[in-house]
């Protein structure tokens, strides 16, 4: 890209737009080439999020980027990408942010690795021959799903500084995630926790994701020479990584039904009942449909399947001591509905919010599957709406319970539709009035 095309780009909506582009201002720069900057978080908190929104940072900016996953598949990578430049492209002039987008595909390599510990002269090898057979060289490497854990000091130090040499022989900055774990980190670190503490003398920057008041908190922990950097004031949303401060516009009673409704993307199963009927009004409103669904199921709804791997359903995996001590009741010894409860949490992992039809029980759960869904909603803190077939009317989760809520709309650009099978004609109804409320009367047939 030429240097009037990297100045246009830095310039942006789209790159101002972006959480991490407002974070290199506090960080005093960028790591730099041949430099390591750490994302540490405990698990869950949304490390690769951050790195992908990092990722996004200096795309935007005109930089090449090479994302290695050791965890995800490429697809599940990609999902990052495409929902987290949604989010950060707001209503961006649909022309210019294809062109955006275009330029980022162009720019970015994802390469993914099943193995958690993956070797850095097995990495070498790999970026050899991507520079050979695609002349590709990245100005960015990202390192996403290192297991530390069980290294001695002298493993995490070796493996460190592998990665480090290869960044800096191809003259990139490098970014890796670190887990860590609250019993060494506490509520509010204020210092490098393990296991990067014993070697941070090797880190330029680190930042540390801090669940804060149902938000997450992207914290300083070192800067360059810094070891005690003033907190940042970024605040994001669990999961998205948005900023807490940034709505999608609306547009009178809704959203726009030419221009937001094209944006705007239902993750469901596919399966009868509710999730049919919420797929085919996401077709009829012209929004974008993805069902996950996996071998030796057949869903109802066949538009855009996201057929799930038996390790990215593992992604998924929840004990039956887990499933009963949050729904309160025991689920059937049954593979296919195991199955069934991990395909759910790709559903709503990277949504932005959750809609359910369904019944809310005395003990606040939703009956059958659909309280999975629900319940990984509010335990992410995303906004969770149900619309009650025996209250008939909608209810959204305050925190301690259930409250009735005026009819909601759809606010964000990745969501989660769900529900019973056994969908009532009113129920019907209620869908696609919600549909009407968030982008208009339906089109013609």
């Amino acid at each position: 890209m030429h240097d009037s095309q990297k100045a246009a780009a830095m310039q942006s909506p789209v790159t101002l737009q972006n959480p991490l582009h407002l974070l290199a201002h506090s960080m005093l720069g960028w790591p730099g080439a041949g430099r390591l900057g750490v994302v540490m978080a405990r698990a869950g908190e949304g490390k690769t999020a951050c790195l992908v929104q990092i990722s996004l940072s200096h795309l935007l900016r005109g930089q090449t980027v090479l994302h290695v996953s050791l965890e995800h598949s490429l697809d599940h990578v990609q999902s990052w990408y495409d929902a987290l430049f949604e989010h950060v492209a707001g209503d961006e002039e649909e022309r210019r942010l294809e062109a955006t987008q275009a330029m980022i595909t162009h720019r970015r390599m994802i390469l993914t690795f099943i193995e958690r510990r993956l070797r850095p002269e097995k990495l070498a090898e790999s970026l050899a021959a991507l520079r050979k057979t695609t002349g590709f060289a990245p100005e960015v490497l990202i390192i996403d799903g290192y297991d530390f854990d069980g290294l001695t000091v002298d493993e995490q130090r070796a493996v460190v500084d592998g990665f480090t040499a290869q960044a800096g022989a191809l003259g990139a900055e490098l970014w890796m995630a670190v887990q860590t774990h609250r019993e060494h980190t506490g509520q509010h670190p204020v210092r490098i926790p393990p296991p990067a503490d014993a070697w941070s003398e090797r880190i330029e920057v680190a930042l540390f994701l801090e669940p804060h008041e149902g938000d997450i908190a992207v914290r300083l922990l070192k800067r360059h020479s810094e070891s005690s950097p003033a907190d940042t004031a970024l605040r994001l949303q669990p999961r998205t990584h948005r900023l807490v401060t940034q709505e999608l516009k609306i547009v009178g009673d809704g959203l726009s039904a030419q221009t937001t409704a094209s944006g705007v993307t239902l993750l469901s199963g596919g399966a009868a009942g509710t999730e049919s009927e919420f797929g085919a009004c996401a077709e009829r409103w012209g929004l974008g449909e993805l069902n996950f669904t996996f071998a030796g199921r057949t869903p109802t709804r066949t538009r855009n399947l996201v057929w799930l791997s038996e390790q990215e359903l593992a992604q998924g995996a929840v004990s039956p001591v887990y499933l009963q001590s949050h729904m309160h009741r025991s689920y059937p010894d049954s593979e296919q509905l195991r199955r069934t409860l991990q395909s759910i949490w790709h559903q709503v992992n990277t949504a932005g919010e959750v809609f359910a039809v369904g019944l809310i029980q005395p003990d606040q759960t939703v009956k059958g599957g659909t309280g999975w869904a629900v319940e990984l909603g509010r335990l992410w803190k995303k906004a969770v709406h149900v619309y009650d077939q025996e209250r008939r009317g909608w209810y959204t989760w305050q925190g301690a319970g259930w409250v009735a809520e005026a009819p909601p709309m759809i606010r964000a650009r990745r969501w989660c539709g769900t529900g019973t099978r056994s969908l009532a004609e009113h129920g019907r109804a209620a869908i696609r009035e919600l549909f009407e409320r968030s982008f208009g009367p339906a089109p013609r047939d």
